[in-house]
């Protein structure tokens, strides 16, 4: 064999695919995971989702105080 010949060993080659493997696996939990990324998204959408739900109630229930309140007042609209 010559020593000039240049390439990829085999072993540089299992080592390189086995830390590709590796940070697939982290990637994977680290998006999939108990607290992942999927998860936290759908808490956010959950979280808005109640938010949103709870604010239009508040609008709502505004509306009907000063409704009421310029009634009392005598205010017509």
């Amino acid at each position: 064999m010559l020593k000039n010949e240049r390439g990829i060993t085999l072993v540089a080659l299992v080592i390189t695919i086995i830390v590709l493997i590796i940070l697939a696996t982290v990637a994977i939990s680290f998006a999939f995971g108990n607290n992942g990324l999927v998860n936290r998204a759908e808490d956010a959408r959950d979280f808005y989702a109640n938010d949103t739900k709870y604010t239009e109630q508040s609008i709502a229930n505004v509306e009907v105080y000063l409704d009421k309140y310029l009634e009392s007042q005598g205010i017509t609209q």
